[in-house]
């Protein structure tokens, strides 16, 4: 989510969204054009476990938090005891996998964006090179020119490339949807992803690995379910964008490995909890359609992490959410971020006023409900640095309030 306005299609000035869920659905190159904006639609080096890095605002829960129980059933109790024993499992049984083989190139789509730049950072921190894709003249080695609204981009510049992620395409975040800019949310990422996977079959050597951008919007509103990556389409807008989008990143070549990242609301001090945190500290924040939806929330630091992991330690294909491992509803993370900022957390949103106000981005933005799983990632051995949305919240107030 970014904060700058932008111009629909039509010529319509569009305003900010007011939430943050799916506001990150993921962003552009390093020159934004207008209407395009970051996925964010951090982080241990691969193969090293987030708890074991230097991560901030992984501590345990202070004593006012430990008394609220988190959203958890007994079903989900049991889950999290036996995931550690299986990820163990998992591991043994694949021990190649376990640690990165080598240094690694890596080509970026959307590297300027809050999570492609924290992706950036933590490749460099492995001893990786990742190299930018950008939109106007390349000033370096590290930086590819190429044009995706052309289709144009040189096959030349995937040789010797190991891995390509993709995190291209106008925001969501923006209101109204009007049929115009509805169209751009869906040709940003279909043009961007198709440009990828051609130049990758006409390059000499295709890349080892194709991370595409996704979206946990895929599942539509699902109360009640536990949803996991073989959970069938949902039905909306965003489930029938995020199918096509994905559509497109299975075009890549026959033995490139193609990951599907179904990302959650990315907690981060730029990204989605901007619009709420300034509800918060104007003291107008409060529960959004009586606020028991489920919210699927990761944090910055995880969600690059876990891309880093899914590059060079991981051998899943396929989708993997990104989300985190303890569900929470739109209720907690703003009530806790509240009462992180000493703010009152009183004036509700009444479900009809919201769908009034945003139509079918109220609905599917705000209002839909998603309990994710997280298991296939923990499963691959992925270690989460910050497991419960309060952890999270602190860490990404704390870099606002203290600077990244």
């Amino acid at each position: 989510m970014t904060n700058e306005h932008q111009m629909d299609p039509e010529g319509a000035p569009v305003p900010d969204a007011v939430s943050p869920a799916q506001a990150d659905m993921v962003d552009a190159g390093s020159e934004t054009p207008a209407g395009v904006t970051d996925t964010g639609l951090t982080a241990t080096g691969p193969g090293v476990a987030a708890s074991e890095a230097t991560a901030p605002g992984a501590a345990a829960p202070d004593a006012a938090d430990a008394a609220e129980p988190e959203d958890d059933g007994p079903a989900e109790s049991v889950l999290h005891a036996v995931s550690p024993v299986k990820a163990t499992l998992a591991s043994l049984a694949r021990p190649a996998a376990s640690e990165p083989r080598r240094a690694l190139r890596v080509l970026l789509a959307g590297a300027s964006g809050t999570i492609g730049t924290e992706v950036v950072r933590q490749l460099e921190a492995a001893g990786h090179t990742p190299i930018r894709l950008v939109r106007r003249e390349a000033t370096g080695p590290r930086e590819v020119e190429w044009s995706p609204a052309e289709g144009r981009l040189d096959p030349g510049a995937l040789d010797g490339i190991d891995a390509v992620v993709n995190l291209s395409g106008a925001t969501i975040s923006r209101v109204p949807w009007t049929p115009g800019y509805r169209r751009q949310i869906l040709d940003s990422r279909i043009t961007a992803t198709r440009t990828l996977t051609q130049a990758m079959a006409a390059a000499a050597t295709p890349p080892e690995a194709f991370l595409s951008g996704s979206a946990e919007g895929f599942y539509g509103d699902r109360p009640g379910e536990t949803l996991t990556e073989d959970s069938p389409r949902g039905l909306g807008f965003l489930p029938e964008v995020v199918d096509a989008w994905e559509s497109a990143a299975r075009q890549a070549p026959a033995g490139t490995r193609v990951v599907l990242l179904r990302t959650g609301i990315v907690l981060a001090e730029k990204g989605a909890l901007q619009p709420i945190r300034l509800l918060t500290t104007l003291g107008v924040s409060g529960p959004l359609g009586g606020g028991q939806q489920h919210w699927p929330w990761i944090s910055l630091y995880d969600e690059a992490a876990a891309i880093v992991h899914l590059i060079a330690s991981s051998s899943l294909s396929g989708p993997v959410n990104l989300v985190g491992p303890t569900p929470a509803t739109a209720e907690r993370l703003m009530r806790y971020l509240a009462r992180r900022s000493h703010r009152p957390y009183l004036l509700p949103a009444p479900r009809f006023a919201l769908t009034l106000a945003l139509g079918d981005a109220g609905r599917e933005l705000l209002l839909a409900s998603r309990r994710i799983s997280a298991a296939r990632l923990q499963e691959d051995g992925f270690t989460f640095a910050h497991p419960r949305v309060n952890e999270a919240v602190d860490w990404a107030v704390d870099r606002s309030e203290h600077g990244a």
